[in-house]
């Protein structure tokens, strides 16, 4: 909802895809009073179904020519040890996370090649590293990560940007969503300080994407940290996480 608040005068055309209709429609409202010459496509999808991907990709690609810009921005998580999890949560994590950003930019390239745009693809810090009691999650995001590096090598003498943002912890209703019964605030008191605000990340990834940067790590502080993981020796890091506090009981040890 921010990228189309933040695009509303910046362009002609803007599709909006999601599971609930009702907030879709709100939204398009809204984006037409702002801008009266805007066209708004409402698309209610639930990217974790095969089915709706492909009914998405086709409508996608019916639409006239012209300038794309794709945004991956959808994500599901689910705070929790992985032994417990629940098997259709999973599935609906992995095609949402990793399959739904490659099929759509799958999709939309050849547009992009051919008559101009670009991608954002909205990874996490997670991509950065393994975290306990979100197993799938990190993972996901560590493929979105380096999806959108090697798709950009590929399409940068096409003049396409792509590029992965990768925020800290933002205040959105998606921990609300991810978390279990039973599952605690953890560490909330780091994630206050790594916190980054929706306009930092939606602002920074325009800029960035227009700078043709192929990451965008939104604020000093993520920024650091970032670079603090990548550059941790793995046992080190191993450790690090082991000792940090969990957002759920471990389970017994035999």
């Amino acid at each position: 909802m921010s990228f189309a608040r933040r695009l509303v005068g910046e362009c002609n055309h803007m599709v909006l895809v999601a599971r609930r209709k009702e907030v879709l429609m709100e939204l398009a409202d809204e984006l037409r009073a702002a801008n009266s010459e805007l066209k708004v496509t409402v698309v209610d999808c639930d990217l974790a179904s095969q089915r709706a991907r492909e009914r998405l990709i086709q409508l996608l690609q019916e639409m006239p020519a012209g300038k794309t810009l794709l945004i991956n921005n959808a994500g599901l998580g689910d705070y929790g040890e992985y032994v417990s999890s629940s098997p259709k949560r999973n599935h609906q994590m992995l095609h949402v996370n990793i399959l739904a950003v490659a099929e759509l930019t799958r999709a939309m390239l050849p547009r992009m090649v051919e008559q101009g745009g670009g991608i954002i693809n909205i990874a996490s810090l997670a991509a950065d590293l393994f975290i306990p009691d979100f197993a799938i999650y990190a993972a996901s995001k560590a493929f979105v990560a380096s999806f959108s590096e090697a798709v950009r090598m590929e399409v940068r003498k096409a003049g396409v940007p792509v590029l992965a943002v990768c925020p800290g912890p933002v205040h959105t209703g998606f921990g609300n969503v991810a978390r279990r019964s039973g599952c605690t605030n953890g560490y909330s008191s780091f994630k206050k300080w790594v916190y980054t605000s929706i306009p930092t990340v939606v602002n920074g990834a325009l800029d960035a994407l227009a700078r043709n940067k192929p990451r965008y790590y939104p604020s000093r502080r993520i920024r650091l940290i970032g670079w603090l993981l990548r550059n941790t020796p793995l046992p080190l890091l191993r450790f690090v996480m082991g000792q940090r506090p969990r957002k759920v009981a471990p389970l017994p040890e035999n």
